[in-house]
């Protein structure tokens, strides 16, 4: 009798067993109401998960890459264009939107070539570059940070404020040599060497006091105007920046929270692009003003001959007498009104359209060859079954499942004991 009713209780126990590991194939309500294609798309996208991850930490690379040549490379020319309306005073057409540049830039491209909205690369860089190395180099020599974060201390932010002031000010001879060879015509100027720059930088630096020639400002008369834009520009843009990625890393987050997933490196490498962009629109867009007149201060005196942008097809000298900031400002109201300070604004609307267009271009592909090698589905059923949210809950759905058929085990155990 006895052994009977062990025998029954054994076979009672290995039924409940047998049911349990049914039950745990079912990971979610959501594989109990999709239909086969789709689910056959999910089990894949569940198990290419940390493949998934893995290739996107090799992609952010990419990304950054991208957006680095952008913003050195494919920018100049909307730069040339943007300078050389800046420092022509006497325009007769102030291009404040793109439409009225596409003509002009037709007609350059006609008569000087492909190559004439790159003139000035090299030094642009080499001066971008020389900027980096006076940083490192005082920051050497007087332990000043170079880069500061939420948790640098006042003491230590006022350092890398005053390193950025005496940086800013040392490359300021360099930078307006740089100017010169942006803006200048190709047809009527000879074509600077690619160390050029280092040598007329050098010459307005030592000529400390005194012009070099002609109507040219001594450097004392630049470097304030200079660094002072330089360092409120700089502040103003790490502020917008650490806002603008604070807000889009806060939205992700909120995201991350409802769908129970980890946060994604790409996402966030994506969320830092685009506040850097942001920060650097913003920052354009305010201090446009302030920058034309910089640059016709540093361009005043240097005898540079430019394209004339009211037409591409004539050549102008830049002749101008201004004896200051201030002088130069209110000679600019007076003379070409308000909008004459933001004269090649267009220029700068097409430079910050093709970068957010090529960002968005590099995106894309980002996703398709995510999709492609790691069978990741397509945006449209991601999105419809909230594919996401399912795989970041997968992990959790499956130690509660196996839990829960642990104590669906134990309580027929005990029942069946009972009987």
């Amino acid at each position: 009798m006895g052994r009977y009713l062990v025998q029954s209780i054994v076979d009672n126990i290995n039924a409940d067993q047998d049911a349990t590991t049914k039950i745990r194939y079912i990971n979610s309500e959501l594989e109990l109401t999709l239909p086969l294609k789709e689910q056959k798309d999910l089990d894949k996208y569940m198990n290419n998960q940390e493949d998934d991850t893995s290739l996107r930490k090799y992609l952010v690379f990419g990304v950054q890459w991208i957006s680095l040549v952008t913003e050195n490379l494919l920018s100049h020319p909307f730069i040339v264009l943007r300078r050389q309306c800046q420092v022509y005073n006497a325009s007769k057409r102030f291009h404040l939107h793109p439409f009225t540049l596409l003509p002009s830039i037709v007609h350059l491209h006609r008569r000087q070539g492909l190559t004439t909205l790159w003139k000035g690369l090299g030094s642009c860089l080499l001066v971008r570059g020389l900027s980096l190395a006076v940083d490192d180099a005082i920051s050497k020599l007087t332990s000043w940070p170079k880069d500061v974060n939420s948790q640098t201390t006042l003491k230590r932010f006022g350092q890398h404020v005053l390193l950025k002031c005496i940086s800013i000010g040392l490359v300021v001879p360099f930078h307006a040599a740089s100017l010169v060879e942006t803006v200048q015509s190709d047809i009527a100027s000879e074509k600077p060497g690619l160390f050029d720059v280092f040598r007329e930088g050098s010459l307005r630096l030592f000529f400390w006091s005194y012009p070099q020639r002609g109507r040219m400002l001594p450097a004392w008369a630049l470097i304030g105007p200079s660094a002072s834009l330089g360092v409120t520009k700089y502040l103003f843009n790490l502020v917008i920046r650490g806002v603008a990625s604070r807000i889009m890393l806060r939205r992700q987050s909120l995201v991350q929270e409802n769908c129970d997933s980890h946060a994604d490196t790409l996402e966030q490498r994506n969320s830092e692009i685009y506040g850097n962009l942001i920060a650097t629109l913003t920052t354009e867009l305010i201090f446009f003003p302030f920058e034309t007149i910089l640059h016709r201060l540093q361009l005043q005196g240097t005898r540079t001959i430019i394209d004339n942008l009211d037409n591409g097809y004539a050549v102008v000298p830049i002749l101008t007498n201004y004896q200051g900031a201030v002088d130069c400002y209110r000679t600019t109201i007076i003379s070409e009104g308000f909008a004459g300070l933001y004269k090649g604004f267009g220029a700068m609307i097409l430079q910050f359209s093709v970068h957010i267009a090529v960002i968005k271009m590099a995106q894309w592909i980002v996703t398709k060859i995510t999709e492609v090698i790691s069978n990741r589905p397509p945006p449209c059923i991601v999105q419809y079954y909230n594919l996401d949210c399912v795989a970041g809950k997968s992990s959790s759905t499956t130690i509660s499942s196996s839990i829960s058929s642990t104590e669906l085990d134990m309580h027929s155990v005990g029942q069946n004991s009972l009987k």
